[in-house]
């Protein structure tokens, strides 16, 4: 079973935050083409490659009445109609056609993202203290081109096998 969704932002940054939409991006085993990290022991490398958030999460902290949007909590790839908390390590995503990603840990939010949460309160993105309301890191498996608007597949252990094929 697959469940798809779509990804609603792009976004890269040369280091810090918030990070900017861009339309389209080259993903390789490092991440996306033009995001950089300034702190390279918490952020980047292969196994955190690529961070990833959801769209109807962003909506529901907006809702709690924090200042959160696409791109200003370090996310490289906003997605919409995923269940969120069936994401979880070892889950494997398609974006667009050839992009294979395997997610590899929740994100520890620090306090560089406070300014965007009500009263500072950062920690409303740990998995630890809000479980299913964390950011997730994953790793290349597969590099392509991805764009604003593609498809998010949630790929079965028997599909993605198939298709990670390692990094070109």
């Amino acid at each position: 079973m697959t469940s798809a969704g779509r990804i609603v932002q792009l976004s890269v940054s040369p280091g810090g935050l918030p990070k900017r939409a861009v339309p389209e991006v080259r993903v390789g085993a490092l991440g996306l083409e033009g995001d950089g990290h300034r702190d390279r022991e918490h952020h980047g490398g292969p196994e955190r490659a690529v961070c990833l958030f959801s769209l109807e999460a962003i909506d529901t902290l907006r809702g709690e009445g924090h200042t959160v949007a696409p791109g200003a909590l370090g996310e490289n790839v906003t997605v919409a109609g995923l269940d969120w908390e069936a994401v979880t390590p070892g889950t494997r995503l398609r974006l667009g056609a050839d992009v294979v990603l395997e997610v590899t840990r929740y994100t520890s939010p620090c306090a560089n993202i406070a300014t965007v949460f009500r009263d500072r309160d950062f920690a409303r993105v740990s998995q630890k203290r809000h479980p299913g309301w964390s950011r997730v890191y994953a790793r290349v498996l597969r590099d392509g081109v991805v764009r604003a608007g593609d498809p998010v597949l949630v790929l079965a252990a028997e599909e993605a096998a198939g298709r990670a094929g390692g990094c070109r």
